[in-house]
């Protein structure tokens, strides 16, 4: 099978494209021919280990001290199962899915392969694979941490980095869940975030949302400069502060503060099921969850993919084409500019 893979760690060009072995079938496993993945943060630094303060150590561990453990980057894909295992029951070749591979990678890859009890599902009828894997990796991660916290009718939810792919489905999650939603990011992703639900869109290239007077009940921070010293003074009672960027530091006090105040305070998303991508297809298919998707690269491109991601300007997600997928009906939100978050 055709794969991009990236032997050292580094620049994009240390990307290329080559024939590996197709994985092998176990009898709980699912395997996926791919049709797309995406280009996403969590590929920048695994590629690049460029990591926040302090974590190099734990990133060496995932990833790899001096060569990848894992060249095949790609935490999602969206494809026809091609094949299963003799105890898997769930799903059946020619099933058209979206999967969360995570840590283990491998979704740039012309096959993939899940467990079963894995986050896999059903992709939306309504998407197409280009649409449909943009749910996955963002709306999971946004749907983990939105999950510690209490996002009930009324609530006031503020994402810093809201036009990401992590903060643009925060954006979408909170808002049908009745809150008040405030979004920071540059003012040329305004009108997108407008577009998918805030009430309210700070410019964080004008104004400093720590600066204000508002105070919040939930705030996501997709950006990574949003510290619990920085903003304690903006959290309600009993708020959460949802670090989905932090350092070292961060992560480490971050079950401290939670235990020594009266926020919740957490730097993990915890683990995203199939439950958890089914609700997200669900979202999809009555028209509450939009894709997000900036461009779209064949494989062959992929360096040019990661190096448009390094960039730190994309909006949502960057696809990356691996088959040829079949027409769909639904329009994605398509932007090519402004600064990008998770």
């Amino acid at each position: 099978m055709r794969a991009a893979v990236y032997r050292r760690f580094g620049g994009p060009d240390n990307v290329r494209v080559e024939e590996l072995p197709r994985p092998p079938v176990g009898r709980d496993d699912v395997l996926i021919q791919v049709h797309t993945s995406t280009v996403s943060a969590a590929d920048h630094r695994a590629r690049s280990r460029e990591v926040p303060r302090g974590l190099w150590l734990l990133a060496a561990v995932g990833i790899g001290a001096f060569r990848p453990k894992r060249p095949v980057l790609g935490m999602d894909v969206a494809g026809v199962v091609e094949a299963v295992g003799s105890e898997v029951t769930r799903f059946a070749p020619g099933d058209e899915v979206i999967a969360m591979l995570g840590g283990a990678f491998g979704g740039h890859a012309e096959y993939a392969r899940v467990r079963q009890d894995g986050p896999i599902a059903l992709k939306p009828r309504s998407m197409t694979f280009e649409d449909a894997v943009t749910l996955v990796f963002g709306g999971l991660t946004a749907r983990g941490f939105l999950g510690q916290a209490h996002v009930a009718p009324g609530a006031t939810v503020l994402v810093n980095g809201a036009s990401g792919a992590v903060g643009s489905a925060a954006v979408q999650l909170a808002k049908p869940a009745g809150a008040h939603v405030t979004g920071v990011c540059s003012g040329g992703n305004r009108d997108l975030v407008t577009e998918l639900g805030a009430d309210r869109v700070i410019d964080h290239t004008v104004d400093d949302f720590t600066a204000e007077a508002a105070t919040y009940d939930v705030i996501v921070d997709c950006v990574g400069n949003a510290s619990f010293e920085r903003v304690r003074h903006l959290l309600k009672p009993g708020g959460a502060l949802l670090l989905v960027i932090t350092d070292l530091p961060g992560l480490l006090r971050a079950p401290l503060r939670s235990r020594r105040t009266d926020h919740v305070v957490t730097a993990g998303p915890g683990q995203g099921t199939a439950e958890d991508l089914a609700a997200l297809v669900d979202l999809a298919e009555a028209g509450s969850f939009r894709a997000v998707r900036d461009r779209t690269f064949d494989l062959g491109d992929i360096a040019e993919a990661h190096r448009y991601v390094d960039t730190g300007r994309k909006r949502g997600n960057v696809v990356v084409r691996i088959a040829q997928a079949q027409p769909g009906r639904a329009a994605p939100l398509t932007r090519t500019s402004g600064r990008a978050s998770s």
